[in-house]
């Protein structure tokens, strides 16, 4: 995957409800869904597909926010005392 923009890799979508949208398409439009894997529309479960005014609104990423400690401004290591660890090991014969 090297070159690709890792933006494009988690591309999604979510089901934006038309104006008399069905149960169907109310009930997951919270949810992100990957592109690749975005139902059709109208989806299956629309009771009046004929009608169906619903669309795509489209996301560069499905992920929200920054996720690592240091992309939030925290420090990498949140443990604050020393390490107390022995790097040896048990034994006596250990090093």
């Amino acid at each position: 995957m090297a070159g690709r923009d890792p933006k494009l890799r988690f591309h999604c979508v979510s089901v934006l409800p038309g104006p008399a949208a069905c149960d169907a398409a109310r009930s997951i439009t919270a949810e992100k869904i990957l592109s690749k894997s975005a139902p059709l529309l109208p989806l299956a479960e629309c009771t009046t597909p004929g009608e169906c005014q619903c669309s795509y609104r489209k996301f560069d990423d499905r992920r929200a926010g920054p996720r690592r400690s240091g992309e939030r401004g925290m420090r990498q290591n949140p443990w604050p005392q020393r390490e107390r660890r022995r790097l040896g090991g048990r034994r006596g014969t250990d090093d």
